[in-house]
């Protein structure tokens, strides 16, 4: 290929003369879809450290989803609050615009994307702007478009501006022909849906980019998250946060999928935790691009009972949601999160019962919850 790597080399002698960075430079290595840092096939992993006064300077893709703001909040209060920027394509509630830097972010503009890395020296990107499952399979063009091509323009301006980047990938990822108690790391991954496919694309991308141009790509497959922070959004794993704020509001639950529906599940905090921890963790200690991380597993019975024990007059039924309960059926009952465990000491605080309690204290100043206290 002498031609693209003229071009590309060409297009590099430019950007380092010109004292503008006009993006016009940029354009001939973006048509031709090469990356602009050409690394050995066998490059050492690529990892940015900072002293105690050069913290990060932090980008969160999608930031108003149910864990930027969580991830936002956590970030700051390590690294300071004007080193961390949320962004998002919607309008921020006034106590998420007014408790740090927030801008306007659209995943599939890249070159306001690569404007807003380059404005504000982003060194770590958080890319959390994605489809889920339910709401992708509603609109497979949109889920393709946000969770692929999106991908694609954070995949090229990390590797460009020399960014650490983190991706979350999910339990969606696997298929039904994938081991489901427990699942590891590394097994065949078929997802029959556009949100799993773009998991697995994302993974062997980033892993791809890590090999090829010495990307310092770091990704952790969730399990489903509960907040008590933000609404349902969409997800089959959804109805365990849906669950908390009908009993409160109306102490009558229908649930979406089967009673004995059993899939691992994970409270926020711990989320946000490992994602921090792998972020920070030393580039020698990890042995894999993509790991799994696991804190319990339940089934939507087993939630309700623990739950009526805060709530004890809850009425739930089930009303199953066949596309719901197909994509739960083809995913992981329990993660084997052992690597995780091992590499960087990965370890969950809550399990069913702390989750439950936790839950409540947040969203539970109702009388009836206070009578079952």
């Amino acid at each position: 290929m002498p031609i693209v790597r003229n071009v590309g080399r060409a297009a590099r002698q430019l950007l380092q003369s010109s004292g503008c960075g006009c993006g016009i430079s940029v354009l001939p290595v973006r048509c031709i879809g090469v990356s602009p840092r050409q690394v050995a096939s066998d490059a050492s992993f690529h990892s940015v450290t900072f002293s105690e006064s050069d913290h990060p300077r932090v980008l969160i893709t999608g930031g108003l989803g149910q864990l930027g703001v969580g991830l936002a909040k956590l970030l700051r209060k390590r690294f300071g609050k004007n080193n961390v920027i949320l962004s998002d394509i919607r309008k921020p509630a006034d106590n998420v615009f007014y408790s740090g830097p927030f801008i306007f972010a659209d995943i599939l503009d890249y070159k306001n994307l690569r404007e807003i890395v380059v404005n504000n020296r982003i060194t770590w990107l958080f890319h959390y702007s994605a489809l889920l499952s339910a709401v992708g399979e509603a609109n497979v063009p949109l889920a393709r478009a946000v969770n692929i091509t999106g991908l694609h323009n954070v995949l090229d301006i990390a590797a460009e501006h020399n960014l650490r980047l983190f991706v979350p990938s999910t339990i969606g990822a696997f298929g039904p022909t994938s081991p489901r108690d427990p699942t590891p790391d590394l097994c065949i991954q078929r997802p029959r849906t556009i949100y799993g496919v773009s998991k697995v694309h994302a993974e062997l991308m980033g892993e791809y980019y890590h090999y090829r141009y010495g990307l310092d790509f770091r990704c952790l497959r969730y399990p489903g998250i509960i907040s008590a922070d933000s609404q349902p959004g969409g997800g089959t794993t959804d109805y365990a946060v849906k669950i908390f704020h009908d009993a409160i509001k109306t102490g009558k639950f229908k649930c979406y999928l089967r009673p004995d529906t059993r899939l691992p599940m994970m409270y926020i905090d711990d989320c946000l935790k490992a994602t921090l921890e792998v972020m920070e963790a030393p580039a020698e200690s990890l042995t894999m691009r993509t790991y799994n991380i696991n804190a319990m597993s339940f089934s939507p019975e087993e939630l309700a009972q623990e739950v009526q024990k805060y709530v004890p007059e809850l009425q739930v039924t089930y009303s199953v949601d066949q596309v719901r309960q197909a994509i739960a059926d083809s995913w992981p009952m329990n993660f084997d999160d052992s690597n995780a465990r091992r590499d960087w000491g990965w370890k969950h605080d809550y399990d069913l019962p702390e989750l439950v309690t936790t839950m409540f204290n947040y969203l539970g100043s109702d009388s009836r919850i206070a009578q079952a206290n």
